[in-house]
């Protein structure tokens, strides 16, 4: 029987989050069909059958984490198919041994383990006797009759509760029948839902024993954790932790700094943006749209930055395609415009939200966050000056953005007031050296300075 294994969505992707199950176990399945909905490390995705028969067994329930490659679901030709749906705690159980789940593993519907607290006063006191009340086992939350009752949750509903460390079980869904959605947990982390579920308590402290001097080392540990409150890495943010730690300790950075008055700049937005609503438009471009494009001008006048490190030699990329770093709850994404440079800025501004949107939704395919080769990082809206940045690998180059502010010049023999932004280039020392970076920055000034229209 082929099995169908956990595929690698992205080139960072380790390991991947079985979100919901299109198909149960019986059903027909096509090669090319969407059968379930798999969280990666950067969004949430299709996932495709690429075998055709019936579905006979469900090896991963919804909310588990699993090493890319390893099974997911068997199809076959059905022969094989049990009566009970696999995808179920019991049937699940029987069809694959459990394993532990990871630290970031997605709420499952099943009962959850005891607190930390209950844990620690049980192996502290073992001989203590049970109150009365507890000599029969409470039932586990979300059980109905005796039988654990199934969470109806979406992917990203799943994934904020992980990482909000709060229970789905007592949450009243908003979507369709019921289904718990993302606005539904992020209300009940706030408090303010239907019958929310509380987060997760820190583990409570044992008092010292009698006769004591001090506090035992556990004690004093134990005191330090209650002032704590452990968050867990979502897959963003943890792969993300990881990559740019490997970019910072193995990429030789290199950074340069010019400063660029863009006072022609944003006037050329003010009139664009003022073309758009005469003509009936729903879109407003952003400085940072006209960034993209500027950038990506002077990465075609400039082929040298355009490149990737590739250990024994140097890949220069054909197509300019600008990473745009967007946070998001989950993490720092980057989605990437693709030929950037033979598009206009008002459709780089167009496919920018549209990104933006899908990132924040953890909705991006694969497509739309791989294949980078220039990024910028803009905290300008922010009120920052200045910054450097990590580049982001394998590119070779990035451009750190801060806000445009009034400042006195030098212009002739006045001093004039300008808006002044800076901008900060990191780049990799290994296929770029300085002269390569200073004529980028220097051809970027220039077009910013003095916007053509005919390149934005």
């Amino acid at each position: 029987m082929p099995e169908i294994t956990m595929p690698r969505l992205s080139d960072t992707m380790e390991e991947g989050t079985m979100g919901r199950w299109m198909k149960k176990v019986g059903d027909t399945v096509e090669r090319g069909e969407v059968i379930a909905e798999i969280e990666s490390d950067k969004a949430t995705m299709d996932f495709v059958a690429y075998e055709s028969g019936v579905l006979e067994k469900i090896l991963v329930k919804e909310g588990e984490t699993v090493a890319v490659g390893q099974p997911v679901a068997v199809v076959g030709s059905g022969a094989a198919a049990a009566a009970p749906d696999q995808g179920s705690g019991a049937s699940q159980a029987e069809a694959k041994p459990a394993t532990a789940p990871p630290a970031d593993a997605a709420v499952d519907a099943e009962a959850p383990a005891p607190p930390a607290a209950e844990a620690t006063a049980a192996e502290a006191k073992p001989a203590a006797a049970p109150p009365a009340d507890a000599a029969e086992p409470a039932p586990a939350a979300g059980s109905v009759d005796g039988e654990q009752k199934k969470v109806k949750a979406s992917p990203l509903a799943r994934a904020r509760a992980r990482d909000l460390g709060i229970e789905l079980h007592g949450i009243r869904g908003s979507g369709d029948g019921g289904r718990i959605v993302r606005a539904d947990v992020e209300s009940a982390g706030q408090g303010a839902g239907n019958g929310a579920a509380s987060p997760v308590a820190p583990p409570a402290t044992s008092p010292a024993e009698p006769g004591a001097g001090k506090p035992s080392d556990e004690t004093e540990t134990a005191v330090a954790e209650a002032d704590v409150e452990e968050i867990p890495l979502g897959r963003v943010r943890r792969v993300a932790a990881r990559r740019l730690t490997e970019s910072m300790q193995q990429t030789p950075h290199f950074f340069l700094t010019r400063a660029v008055e863009v006072d022609a700049l944003l006037t050329l937005r003010s009139e664009i943006n003022g073309s758009l609503k005469d003509a009936g438009e729903d879109l407003k471009v952003s400085v940072n749209d006209l960034l993209v494009r500027a950038c990506s001008v002077a990465l075609r006048d400039n082929p040298a930055v355009n490149v990737s490190w590739a250990g024994d030699r140097i890949l220069r990329h054909l197509h300019i395609n600008i990473g745009v770093a967007v946070a998001t709850d989950n993490g720092l994404i980057v989605p990437v415009i693709r030929d950037a440079d033979r598009k206009s800025v008002t459709e780089i501004s167009r496919e920018t939200r549209g990104l933006i949107e899908k990132a924040r939704a953890g909705r991006l395919t694969t497509e739309e966050f791989t294949g980078g080769t220039f990024t910028i990082s803009n905290l300008g809206m922010y009120g920052i000056g200045h910054f450097t940045a990590i580049i982001n690998p394998p590119e070779a180059a990035l451009l750190a953005v801060g806000g445009a502010r009034a400042q006195p010049v030098v212009s002739g023999e006045e001093v004039v007031i300008r808006q002044v932004m800076e901008l900060t280039l990191a780049i990799d020392h290994r296929p770029l050296d300085g002269a390569s970076g200073a004529q980028f920055l220097q051809a970027l000034v220039a077009i910013l300075e003095n916007p053509p229209r005919s390149v934005i």
